[in-house]
């Protein structure tokens, strides 16, 4: 964690330092910009805590993810190189199919809020047309629901990891631009966040894969 923010410290300021290049309609890859985003979540147990043992026992909740994004780009001529972040949400939860209760490795979970900083760097293939890879630290949540007959818990596992991913981005305008893009999670530590004055458990070792593919629509300004 500390190396990545690091590295996205180091980024911003050279993006700061570097000598501000007027955004015009022959660069429209540079400054700060915001965006909605929208895709398809899979989430999926690792092979640490899968259920192959169970062919109805779904490995994986699917769902629609979306949240907004922000950033910093600067344009180095052929190469485009920023800094971003998002805050995303998604309606991926395990379910009953049939009454049998699919518990995809982790018992009866909604997958909650997803937060990602990190970089990205790119070249430009056309004057309007970006092809990038990225790469940062993801945070998610994962809501457990549990009943034992009397009481029932609803706690949230909190988990860390890495993304990386790629995609394109196309420039509409000068100011405005649609990308699309797929992007992988990882999470291998996690915690359990308790409600009220109960301290958050110790870290734990989790095997969690996230498989996104993401379209978003921005403004750069």
């Amino acid at each position: 964690m500390k190396k990545i923010v690091a590295m996205l410290v180091a980024g911003s300021t050279i993006a700061i330092a570097t000598p501000a290049m007027a955004q015009s309609a022959d660069d429209p890859f540079t400054g700060p910009r915001v965006e909605a985003l929208v895709g398809y979540d899979d989430v999926k147990a690792g092979s640490s805590v899968d259920d192959d043992g169970n062919e109805n026992n779904d490995q994986s909740i699917e769902g629609v993810t979306y949240g907004i994004g922000v950033g910093y780009d600067v344009d180095l001529g052929g190469a485009v190189v920023g800094v971003e972040g998002e805050w995303t949400d998604s309606t991926a939860k395990t379910e009953f199919a049939d009454g049998d209760f699919e518990g995809f490795g982790f018992g009866r979970v909604d997958a909650g809020r997803d937060l990602y900083i990190g970089a990205r760097a790119g070249a430009k293939v056309q004057p309007d047309l970006l092809l990038y890879a990225k790469g940062g630290y993801t945070n998610a949540k994962l809501n457990v629901l549990a009943n034992d007959g009397v009481t029932e818990f609803d706690e949230d596992y909190n988990l860390d990891g890495f993304r990386v991913g790629a995609g394109a981005e196309y420039a509409m305008s000068e100011n405005s631009f649609f990308k699309l893009e797929y992007r992988y999670s990882n999470y291998k530590e996690g915690e359990v966040d308790f409600d009220g004055t109960l301290p958050d458990s110790e870290r734990f070792d989790v095997d969690l894969d996230r498989h996104q593919v993401m379209a978003g629509f921005g403004l750069r300004f």
